[in-house]
């Protein structure tokens, strides 16, 4: 069990130590990555940015992800049988949330460019690591050098999808319990992080580090 975000970050953050003062990106998935990515930015002194995509989900049950979809991008993971006009329309809709949180997110920033970085993608955990493999792929596209993927909590069999993907080139994490049920079981205190705060966090670990502090 973690006790909050901030105690899964703590200890994420030792397990990473190795990629301190490196060509290092840390992406965390907004919402709940932002606090844990945080904390991994600053033990790493790397500049901490978002991951903005959002799953496809399959029609009968949205919460299987089926792919992900970012601003220029589209990765179907699970779609055999789904029909098109589902897919284009959720894309558009999915488009326009992006849109949405990209101008809330990058009001005093702009995207990290990451071709020859090492990426690291944080979470607070995963379930299923479908959405997360999509994720994988969209940040592939931009030519990074190599791409970490560092969570807290998942299952064995999303630890196992997410290793023998040919584009991760490590993944770490802290539990991988037989009887999950759920990313939230592994903590105490698991409570909504907003998108308010999420950027306050952003923009506050940027601007340590820009200040050198």
């Amino acid at each position: 069990m973690f006790e909050n975000r901030f105690d899964a970050g703590t200890q994420l953050a030792k397990k990473l130590v190795k990629y301190k003062d490196e060509n290092v990106i840390v992406l965390a998935i907004p919402r709940g990555g932002l606090p844990i990515g945080a904390l991994v930015a600053k033990e790493l002194n790397a500049p901490l940015d978002v991951v903005l995509t959002k799953k496809i989900g399959h029609p009968i049950n949205k919460e299987y992800a089926i792919g992900a979809v970012s601003l220029e991008n589209i990765i179907l993971t699970n779609a055999v049988g789904i029909d098109k006009s589902y897919i284009d329309a959720e894309t558009a809709h999915i488009r326009k949330t992006l849109r949405d949180r990209y101008n809330q997110y990058y009001k005093h920033q702009s995207p990290s460019n990451l071709k020859n970085k090492t990426v690291i993608i944080v979470d607070d955990g995963v379930a299923t690591g479908n959405t997360l493999l999509a994720t994988v792929e969209l940040v592939y596209k931009q030519k990074p050098s190599k791409i970490i993927v560092a969570i807290p909590v998942a299952p064995v069999s999303a630890i196992h999808k997410i290793s023998n993907t040919e584009n991760v080139d490590e993944v770490i994490c802290i539990l991988i319990p037989d009887n999950f049920q759920a990313v939230g079981q592994f903590y105490e205190e698991f409570e909504q992080v907003s998108d308010h705060e999420a950027i306050q966090i952003l923009e506050k670990t940027n601007s340590k580090k820009t200040l050198g502090l």
